[in-house]
């Protein structure tokens, strides 16, 4: 008998949570703000955007702190917002 498996999170779904923890942040929402030159206003317009997925998943992987904080936020392991940065990077 084969076991039902949980099918792998969608990289584009996990990163718009980790996106809205982020945001929400007052530490690492400014931070990325800065970094990717937007503000709240152009944040909230490409939120949904591949390449603002993709900075932010490049944002998390590029600071363990942020990336551990954000994982726990959402309730997901670090590992599967890694497999989703590396998947988002390869769709787009």
């Amino acid at each position: 008998m084969l076991r039902d498996r949980p099918a792998p999170a969608d990289p584009a779904v996990l990163a718009l949570q980790a996106l809205a923890h982020v945001a929400g942040d007052d530490a690492m929402g400014p931070r990325f703000l800065e970094l990717t030159g937007m503000d709240g206003a152009a944040l909230r317009a490409n939120a949904d955007k591949p390449q603002t997925l993709v900075a932010l998943m490049d944002y998390l992987m590029a600071n363990e702190h942020d990336l551990l904080a954000t994982a726990d936020a959402i309730g997901v392991e670090p590992q599967a917002l890694a497999n989703a940065a590396r998947r988002l990077g390869s769709d787009w």
